[in-house]
This record gives structure tokens, sequence and C-alpha cells, in this order.
């Protein structure tokens, strides 16, 4: 089977996220454009159709788009959502969580609480990489789920995100700078920005290794490590412990919850 038997037309997915919005249009060739606006609940369905016509899509790319999946962590921003896309590709919006599921096992105390984007993130790792892992997103929080042998969740750890660390420090202190992420040159800083940028770049790789460590400890397992998120390609550079990065992770799980074959991604 070819790829172009795969899919009969554009999909376009939206994972919203706390922080930002993320829009991927997949093909049979796989995903073939992307863009990100940031996360705000006050945008009208009116204001996403003016900015995408605008900025982002053609007339004959809309033609092409013939359904559209939605994974939202924020609740407020999906009415809107669901009213551009009427208003511009003349469909109704699907929505994970709602009107389709991943699909797979949630073993912990009470399913409903967890993320739709955890769960997709869960889903595209398993059938992707296989089962036995620890999925780490590096997003507004930074989430460590473990995907069993048999692409069950069994469950996670949900920390501060950097981005969060940075805005605590911003506003909690009256002369420390907000500084940007980035590996700095020594751990010892030699001036502020550069002491802050020490305590928050290893501060993480420490909190990533120890946390994926007790997981490993406590499962018995060596189990291999996905990254996903803006920064784990950063962090990845120094840590061993994570073995795959995969930044379209949440992008193609969402694709997957929607039955869409796999081998689009390969």
């Amino acid at each position: 089977m070819n790829k172009s038997s795969l899919i009969k037309h554009d999909l376009l997915v939206i994972d919203v996220g706390n922080t930002n919005i993320q829009f991927a249009v997949i093909s049979s060739n796989g995903i073939v454009k992307r863009w990100r606006l940031s996360t705000q609940s006050e945008r009208t369905a009116d204001e996403y159709t003016l900015n995408i016509i605008s900025n982002f899509l053609q007339e004959e790319e809309i033609a092409k788009i013939k359904e559209v999946i939605i994974c939202s962590v924020v609740p407020s921003i999906v009415y809107e959502l669901k009213q551009f896309i009427k208003n511009i590709f003349k469909i109704s919006s699907k929505v994970v969580g709602e009107d389709i599921h991943p699909g797979i096992r949630i073993l912990t105390e009470r399913p409903e609480e967890v993320g739709s984007d955890r769960l997709v993130n869960s889903l595209a790792t398993y059938k992707i990489y296989g089962g036995n892992k620890i999925v780490v997103d590096f997003g507004t929080a930074t989430t460590f789920d473990v995907v069993q042998q048999d692409g069950s969740y069994a469950g996670g750890v949900i920390a501060p995100g950097i981005q969060l660390s940075l805005d605590a420090l911003d506003k909690a202190t009256a002369r420390l700078p907000r500084i940007a992420v980035k590996k700095p040159s020594l751990v010892v800083g030699t001036n502020t920005v550069s002491a802050m940028q020490s305590g928050i770049y290893w501060g993480y790789i420490g909190l990533l290794e120890g946390i994926i460590s007790e997981i490993r400890n406590e499962r018995k397992s060596d189990m291999k490590v996905v990254a996903t998120g803006g920064l784990a390609s950063l962090f990845s550079k120094d840590s061993n412990l994570i073995d795959i990065v995969d930044l379209d992770l949440t992008i193609k799980g969402i694709a997957l919850a929607s039955n869409h074959s796999l081998n689009v991604f390969k």
C-alpha cells in the first residue's frame, strides 16, 4: 500500500496548550505545514479566520482540508476554535476526549483527570516506538508519563515547567532580570544572569534525570525515554537518559487518535 492511498484528504490538527496553539496540516506525505499562535482566551472566531487566511493558508490549501481535530487543555478556547473551523472549512471539528478517544487503557485512580495531551503523547509513543516508555513533555508544565509494555497508561509526574519557574523568579524577586533558557558556559556563574541560567538549566537536568531514575527504580525496568516539547532538543544534549526526541509527538498522537494511518509518519 502506498502513502497516497492512506489519506484521501488533508487533516488539520490543532493542539491547544496553556502557552501556545500549534496547528499542523497532515497529508499522505506526513506533516506538510505547521504554525503557532499564542493561547489567548479572548481571541474570537473571526480573529482566527482573518489571521489564518491572511498569514498561513491559501485557498487551495483550505479546499484540501476535510477534517479538523482539536486537542485542548484549555476548555475556554475550544468554542471559538469550533466556530472558526465552521467559518473557514464549512465542517464540524472533532475534539479529543469528547468526539474521539485515544483508545488506550488508563490505569489511574481518576482516568477523567488525565489530560488529553498526555494521552495522545502516550498513544503516539506506543504506536511509533513501542511500550515500556517514559514520555517527557517540556510544556507549560513538565510532565513524565509511563506507558506500559501493552500500551496502557500507568500514570505519571507533573512538575512546574521551565517558563513557570522563570516567571516565579521574575515576579518574586525585585532585582533578578528575565533571562532566556540556554546552557551556560560554566556551572558556577560569575554574574547574575549566568548564575540564573545555570540554576535553570542544570536544575532541570537534575530534575529530569532524578525523576526518570526514580521511575525506573520503582518499576524495576530500564525504560527508554521519549522527549517532546519546545525544549526537548536543548536538554537532550546534556542528558544521556533521553533516548528519542520527537517534537511532533503530540501532533502525531492526535492524528492517530482519529485512526489515521501510522504509515504517514514513517
